[in-house]
């Protein structure tokens, strides 16, 4: 696990844009995990920046989850998201995104069918990934199985109540979402990481530096063996080894050994 301190969320997410706009670059058909929520938005934001001069027309992409029950044109499912924040601002072809359909007649088919079509993709190049203030990646809550497939998952009280901020004032927050499974999630050949703010700090600890655990997905991703975690200040405030990483990544910055 690689871990970058930057001295600013501005930082953090810009790194990230610079991963994947350089990946597409090298790679003009690869194939990208995407994810949504508020950290993403300005990642997404210097993605569209650097977009013109860096075509996304072979690019392929899945959506780590969506929300059961939301038809994709409703203002808060992540088909919305997507295109408001990216799809809509950059020339990938339609077909070539994925998303999952919250408003399928049968969810557990729907998040089968996805996990079949990642595979037969050829799987993921590149999965970028928020972390939950409770330790959980998609919406893998804690003690999610750390093999788990796509699925559908019941939301915890408190990722509810966070999302609330989200949904006009008296409107039901889903109580279920498909999500990528956190075993579908590792097989991406790379993984990108990215957590902001204080209030993310102690999920960034226990991620980092607590045992592997179901009681926080995100602990899985030190098996991977290309998992980069781009943190801001405040989300490395908990870090009980933070001088040693500044030493190996001084600056947030990759030291190239050859």
């Amino acid at each position: 696990m690689k871990v970058l301190i930057l001295k600013s969320a501005e930082l953090a997410t810009e790194a990230a844009s610079r991963e994947i706009l350089s990946l597409v670059e090298a790679k003009p058909d690869c194939t990208l995990g995407l994810a949504t929520g508020g950290t993403m938005e300005p990642v997404y934001a210097a993605l569209r920046q650097g977009a013109g001069a860096i075509s996304f027309a072979g690019v392929r992409s899945f959506n780590l989850d969506e929300y059961v029950g939301l038809a994709p044109d409703h203002a808060q499912s992540y088909h919305r998201y997507m295109a408001e924040q990216l799809f809509d601002h950059i020339d990938i072809r339609p077909e070539n995104t994925h998303v999952p359909r919250g408003d399928a007649a049968s969810p557990n088919t729907e998040a089968r069918l996805f996990d079949e079509a990642i595979a037969a993709a050829g799987g993921i190049d590149l999965q970028l990934l928020g972390l939950g203030a409770n330790g959980h990646i998609g919406f893998n809550e804690p003690f999610s199985s750390l093999g788990s497939r796509t699925r559908v998952k019941t939301l915890t009280r408190k990722t509810r109540e966070d999302n609330a901020r989200l949904f006009a004032e008296g409107e039901e927050v889903p109580t279920y979402a498909i999500t990528m499974g956190v075993g579908t999630i590792m097989e991406a050949r790379r993984i990108l990481l990215v957590a902001t703010g204080a209030h993310k700090a102690c999920a960034v600890a226990a991620m980092i530096e607590g045992p592997v655990s179901a009681a926080c997905p995100a602990s899985v991703l030190q098996f991977h063996p290309q998992a980069t975690i781009l943190l801001d200040e405040g989300a490395a405030s908990a870090l009980k080894m933070r001088d040693y990483y500044d030493f190996v990544h001084p600056n947030g910055q990759d030291v190239d050994l050859g």
